[in-house]
């Protein structure tokens, strides 16, 4: 029995039936370096995922490494009950980074726990407990934000104390607005929003939260400028915008440091996760002192922003500025996409690549038709690590191939995954 298949029978053994894992013979990932790991069997893989989306700059990045270290040999945790040099080093460049006017940060140990805290203010500051989100969204697996997600093969449960309403999202292939170009498309989602809040709440809803892009939704991408449209209309009605940046934030699209920014808006509420602390467990929400300010209880974050994770997330952060990391996800997700165009165009199986910067999707489906493709996107992830690459799947049909590699990618490993994933395709009937 190999290390592999001990393993997964161990795990079967003792961890939850509905833990999720990748391929027909899962994997321990033992080390990486750069963009590059290596599997307990010794097996060499370029990592094109970064732990959903999570390894943001690099496996083993040594500034990162260096400042993790230097924080352990003093002191790893301490509780928001004491005064925290990094964390508020780091508060400070978060809140400067957001663009929000008057920005107050909190910190929490999962992008989950960041969108209950944000959900948690919304709220408390509105006074209602209703909330819009969009259909197609995946917001976290808590109790709270599983009830933001329009995403059943992640929505175990029905109950909440939230009262949701869903909207029109930005997965515009698979909505009754399919044939529409990106105008009429933006202006149907809005009648839709308008008659949501008119027709299935009270009026004083508290918030909207949105992803960008859409991540566990198959990296569904809506025309610039949809959710300005969308703010306008909340706006008018006084409710709160929420930007779920947990994938999009820190430059991955490229054009942007955040999926916001690409619709002209502010938010009211920003929450981050992810690729902050480069593998470490951070999350945090922003907004602005009058909303931040606003909750009437004491409270306190037992693990989130503690010293080890600040200094990681504030040496990650320099990293990535000092070493413009966005331009290099605008640059080389633009060469991925063009590089991967010709795939698509020559496949019937593949219905579209989306996305933008590094942060791409693949939709699978039957050839000739709409009808999702969920085998042809299982065989394509297993044909891939078969041949030394590992990428994501989602999509509410599991159709959609997720590639996310971490935001230092070179030319070469960019060609090289293109090489492979079109090598992929090709065996496949």
């Amino acid at each position: 029995m190999g290390i592999h298949k001990e393993l997964t029978d161990r795990t079967r053994a003792v961890l939850p039936s509905w833990l999720a894992l990748y391929y027909d013979e899962p994997i321990a990932i033992d080390r990486g370096e750069g963009r590059t790991v290596w599997d307990l069997e010794g097996n060499e893989y370029l990592d094109f995922f970064g732990g959903i989306l999570t390894t943001m700059t690099a496996h083993a990045l040594p500034e990162v490494t260096a400042a993790i270290n230097e924080q352990a040999a003093k002191v790893l945790h301490t509780s928001t009950l004491y005064l925290n040099q990094p964390m508020v080093e780091l508060a400070e460049t978060v809140a400067q980074m957001s663009g929000i006017p008057d920005a107050k940060v909190f910190f929490t140990p999962s992008g989950t726990e960041a969108n209950d805290a944000a959900m948690l203010l919304a709220t408390s500051y509105r006074k209602s407990n209703q909330v819009l989100a969009l259909r197609n969204s995946y917001h976290g697996r808590s109790f709270t934000a599983i009830a933001l997600t329009s995403h059943r093969a992640w929505s175990p449960t029905g109950y909440s104390a939230l009262n949701v309403q869903y909207v029109q999202g930005p997965y515009k292939i698979r909505s009754p607005f399919k044939d529409f170009d990106d105008d009429a498309f933006i202006d149907a989602a809005v009648d839709d929003l308008h008659q949501v809040i008119d027709m299935m709440t009270s009026g004083d809803v508290a918030c909207m939260i949105a992803e960008p892009i859409q991540g566990v939704g198959g990296f569904a991408t809506p025309p610039d400028g949809f959710f300005k449209r969308f703010k306008d209309v909340l706006d008018e009605y006084g409710i709160l915008f929420v930007s779920d940046e947990v994938q999009t934030g820190w430059g991955r699209t490229g054009e942007h440091m955040w999926g916001y920014q690409a619709h002209g808006i502010t938010p009211d509420i920003l929450t981050f996760a992810k690729g902050i602390g480069n593998g470490l467990s951070i999350g945090g929400v922003v907004a602005s002192a009058e909303i931040m300010d606003c909750i009437g209880a004491n409270s306190i974050s037992t693990f989130g922003g503690n010293p080890l994770v600040s200094a990681g997330a504030l040496a990650n952060l320099k990293y990535l500025i000092e070493n413009d990391l966005q331009g290099n996800s605008l640059k080389q997700g633009s060469r991925l996409y063009e590089s991967l165009l010709p795939v698509s165009d020559e496949t019937p199986w593949i219905l579209e690549i989306r996305g933008k910067g590094l942060m791409l999707g693949i939709e699978t489906v039957e050839p000739g038709t709409m009808e999702p493709d969920g085998a042809r996107a299982g065989r394509l992830l297993e044909e891939t690590r078969k041949r030394g690459l590992l990428i994501g799947k989602g999509g509410l049909y599991g159709n959609v191939l997720r590639i996310a590699p971490p935001m230092t990618v070179t030319e070469q490993e960019i060609d090289t995954a293109v090489g492979i994933i079109a090598e992929s395709v090709s065996v496949i009937d």
